[in-house]
């Protein structure tokens, strides 16, 4: 794609911010009484800024009445940021907005710096984030997804030549011929890396069904980034899943095998975290990875109590499990970081609003053993007792039985097996005609 050919992990315009370490962070509100969330959510905004390597240069709530076609700010209000800017020589401006791609350009234009908006910046802590082929394969698909309808703003510099005849026309100049260029290339891009990741979507499919067929039942833990999922995911399995104190420090899942204490085999997920004003395009290209989330058995739902906006977190969290229709799973909900907690009331306000909660500190591996029994009372709402005659010539089914549920008595009769057992729902398909 011309000088755009190397376009990589973090090549959308967060590329220009190389070198640059300062960002300047602008939120909106509309009604006065959302001036603190407002600023609730630009905490959040300095935390990604922060995690993708930008120091903040200063935090700007600004309250607008209408949003203006052009700049989506008022023209008094662009002047204001420009020479703020200027005067404090910040090198890039962050917007906790979604802006369209023509006011991008004329923000810059005003401003002259680099303008960038939220979901710009996600994908570019995606992208320093991203370790595996699938999650690099999925983060570089969502950038040129973005870059798309921006690649005018690339070659701007480039003139249109006006035509010699009396209409006063103008022939396509250098500049548009090239973005036509780049849009054939970056939509063949985008195709090849859909079909990368559909091939490993199928794989993902197929190991998913082989875990299937052994019958063992699965959680996956999900919840808002930085909530403590990882964590919980290395105090239960020993996984060495990576955990630092970043936005999105995990973006690929693991799964690992474990033995509750009545010796239950599960496997559990840990997953990408979600996050407030999600982009769209994000879920789209990491649908095969949170697909992970829509085909386990049970959620672990984790909330990370101790800040400030954990329900704003929690509702924001559902609503994507919601949006990958998971919404219908049975869930525990678990209040991490319960020994951290500034307000006591939360723990009240969230044990009223979700059933079956649990209060626990991931860090300190306390309240396991409550999580523990819940999710084998979970388990067992998947299973059932059986009382069962099942001949010796079908011993076969005894040993899977005994694999992989809870045998409650056994008892041995001429050429048949009493036995008594609790065993999940899809190994029942197969012993239902031996009840007896």
């Amino acid at each position: 794609m011309s000088t755009k050919d190397d376009l990589d992990l973090g090549s959308t315009r967060l590329l220009d911010t190389k070198g640059s370490k300062t960002a300047l962070l602008i939120g909106v509100y509309i009604n006065s009484k959302d001036k603190d969330i407002c600023f609730e959510h630009l905490d959040e905004l300095e935390n990604l800024a922060s995690t993708y390597g930008l120091e903040s240069a200063g935090k700007m709530g600004v309250h607008i009445r209408k949003i203006e076609s052009s700049t989506y700010l008022g023209s008094g209000k662009v002047q204001e940021i420009a020479e703020l800017v200027d005067e404090k020589g910040i090198d890039i401006v962050i917007f906790d907005i979604n802006i369209a791609p023509h006011q991008q350009r004329n923000l810059e234009k005003e401003i002259k710096k680099t303008i960038i908006d939220r979901t710009e910046l996600i994908l570019g802590v995606f992208a320093t984030h991203a370790k595996s082929k699938e999650a690099r394969l999925q983060v570089k698909l969502a950038q040129f997804k973005y870059e798309l309808p921006r690649l005018k703003r690339m070659w701007t510099h480039l003139s249109r030549q006006r035509t010699g005849g009396k209409s006063g026309g103008y022939l396509k100049g250098a500049g548009e011929k090239q973005i036509e260029i780049d849009r054939q290339t970056l939509n063949k891009r985008i195709s090849d890396l859909q079909k990368s990741i559909d091939q490993i979507k199928k794989q993902r499919a197929l190991q998913r069904k082989q875990r299937k067929k052994t019958d063992i039942p699965s959680f996956a833990i999900v919840g808002y980034t930085n909530a403590g999922k990882s964590t919980l995911m290395n105090a239960l399995t020993d996984a060495n899943v990576l955990v630092e104190d970043k936005l999105f420090a995990t973006l690929d899942t693991t799964t690992r095998k474990y033995a509750l204490p009545n010796r239950q085999q599960i496997l559990l997920t840990d997953t990408v975290g979600f996050i407030r004003k999600l982009p769209h395009s994000l879920i789209a290209a990491f649908k095969s990875t949170l697909e992970e989330t829509t085909e386990s058995d049970i959620l672990i739902h984790l909330i990370d109590v101790s800040q400030k906006g954990a329900k704003d977190m929690a509702e924001a969290s559902l609503e994507v499990i919601e949006e990958l229709k998971a919404d219908e799973k049975p869930m525990i909900t678990c209040l991490n970081k319960v020994d951290e907690i500034k307000d006591p009331s939360l723990l009240t306000y969230f044990k009223l609003k979700y059933s079956k909660t649990i209060e626990i500190s991931a860090l300190k591996k306390q309240g396991f053993e409550d999580l523990i029994e819940k999710m084998m009372e979970e388990i067992s709402s998947l299973r059932r007792v059986v009382k069962l005659k099942i001949p010796q010539s079908y011993y076969k089914l005894v040993s899977e039985i005994i694999k992989e549920g809870r045998v409650i008595s056994i008892d041995y009769q001429e050429n048949d097996i009493l036995i008594e057992a609790e065993v999940p729902k899809m190994l029942y398909k197969k012993l239902s005609m031996f009840e007896n």
